[in-house]
């Protein structure tokens, strides 16, 4: 019998991709480690590697498919002694099979592991149904329910009724933990409410669900007769368009704002670079904010936190996100453990990391993580800005350019000074207000006194 071969989850987050290249041709012989296929997901385009040894006897996705689920069978590997021939032969009995007796969601959650391999490592993904997901289900209004198609698969293996299911992404868009969390509440519910109460409470989410805005259709016609041009979304696209509408609709941001004066940084960067000029080594004012933010969240550990759903998740290290632009989108990627390592070490590690970013060539676990991040604009030009804070982290610092402006001085004269403005947008339900400003005096102390990072 041929083996599936199942669209992988190549990130934490990832619950479906687009099937870029194939890399094999049905009829090619492959072992463990052979390159099957390019997989882009929200972030990155990555190599699919074979597991298993065998002959590629189908190819059931084509190549620039979007939207394939993870565990959706997309290539058949033949068996010792099997050839294409058989699986033609077998193909049109399939559903009649399939007709006359459905395997129950836990006989088919154990029967899997043994027909296919690139499954998502979660444990809640073995109970769904292989295939393509439910179609989109529909309240008691005829109003189409937004979900995911593996929180639709969920659903169906669960028994659950997605009208019973509130969303928490983007416009009220219900995702695979909402379904998980619901299905682990139904046993309480259904002893402590009687069904008309469940029943009722559709109408009422209904009319609570944030509005959807315009849709495609309606936004063409505002502008018929005018020359435009269509631009599909990627997956990254996509991606930052959900998340920065689920950061700006769900976390109740505030912003604290702070000057910073930078010429003692600029004067000892300029000591430094010359020192380190000949190990390729040179120092940004980025390097200086990364580190200066890794210290201040050491200093002041309660703000050094996650919002997880119904907790606050402290960090212990400094694990620091700095925002990269690249086409299309951007990246994230996380400094881990970044109190601990040198301004030459931050720096060489961020450009590394944002040249490969830039490239689309990060790995899952390089952009995952982090409880702050960064987000410079300052090269551009730009002189004060407010930043969307990145789920599930705390706070974002936005930092615009250093401008030389008069100031007065210590001794009341005037004078001029290199002043860079900064704002941390911060999440109310991690860090209050007392607390954030706690943090941004942290970083400002050490950006102003740049000689104390170098202890």
């Amino acid at each position: 019998m041929s083996t599936e071969i199942l669209m992988p989850a190549l990130s934490p987050t990832m619950e479906e991709g687009r099937l870029a290249k194939w890399l094999v041709k049905e009829g090619d012989t492959v072992a463990a480690g052979d390159l099957l296929a390019e997989i882009e997901t929200d972030k990155a385009t990555m190599e699919f590697e074979a597991v298993d040894e065998g002959t590629i006897g189908k190819l059931l996705v084509a190549e620039g498919t979007d939207g394939v689920t993870v565990n959706t069978p997309i290539a058949l590997l033949l068996d010792e002694g099997e050839s294409a021939a058989d699986l033609e032969a077998a193909a049109p009995a399939a559903p009649a099979e399939k007709a006359e007796a459905p395997a129950p969601a836990e006989a088919q959650a154990e029967a899997a592991p043994a027909q296919g391999y690139g499954r998502a490592p979660a444990p809640q993904a073995k109970a769904v149904p292989e295939g393509t997901a439910p179609p989109a289900p529909t309240d008691a209004e005829g109003n189409r329910i937004l979900a995911s198609p593996l929180a639709r698969r969920i659903a169906a293996a669960k028994g659950l009724d997605l009208a019973q299911v509130t969303g928490s992404g983007p416009r009220g868009r219900i995702v695979r933990a909402d379904v998980e969390a619901a299905a682990e509440r139904a046993p309480a519910q259904a002893a402590a409410a009687p069904a008309p109460a469940a029943a009722a409470s559709a109408p009422a989410q209904a009319a609570t669900a944030m509005p959807t805005g315009p849709t495609a259709e309606q936004v063409k016609k505002m502008y018929e007769g005018r020359e435009t041009e269509e631009i599909a979304l990627d997956g990254m696209r996509r991606t930052v368009a959900e998340r920065l509408t689920e950061a700006k609709q769900t976390i109740p941001h505030f912003y604290l704002r702070r000057s910073v004066t930078l010429d003692p940084l600029l004067a000892l960067r300029k000591e430094l670079n010359a020192k380190l000029e000949g190990r390729g080594v040179k120092l940004s004012v980025n390097d200086f904010i990364i580190k200066a933010c890794a210290l201040a969240l050491q200093e002041v550990p309660d703000a050094n936190a996650v919002w997880a759903g119904d907790r606050i998740l402290r960090l212990t290290p400094s694990d620091v996100a700095v925002a990269v632009a690249v086409e299309g989108g951007l990246f994230t990627p996380v400094l881990q453990d970044a109190h601990q390592k040198s301004l030459s070490a931050l720096s060489q590690e961020m450009k590394d990391l944002a040249a490969r970013a830039r490239d689309r060539k990060l790995a899952p676990h390089e952009y995952v993580g982090g409880s702050f991040a960064i987000s410079n604009l300052g090269m551009y030009g730009i002189e004060t800005f407010d930043a969307v804070i990145n789920p599930p982290h705390g706070a974002i610092l936005a930092v615009g350019a250093g401008v030389t402006q008069p100031v007065v001085q210590d001794d009341g004269t005037l004078g001029t000074a290199t002043v860079m403005s900064m704002t941390l947008s911060v999440d109310h339900r991690v860090i209050d207000g007392a607390l954030g400003a706690e943090l941004l005096a942290a970083i400002v102390g050490h950006l102003e006194n740049p000689l104390a990072m170098l202890a």
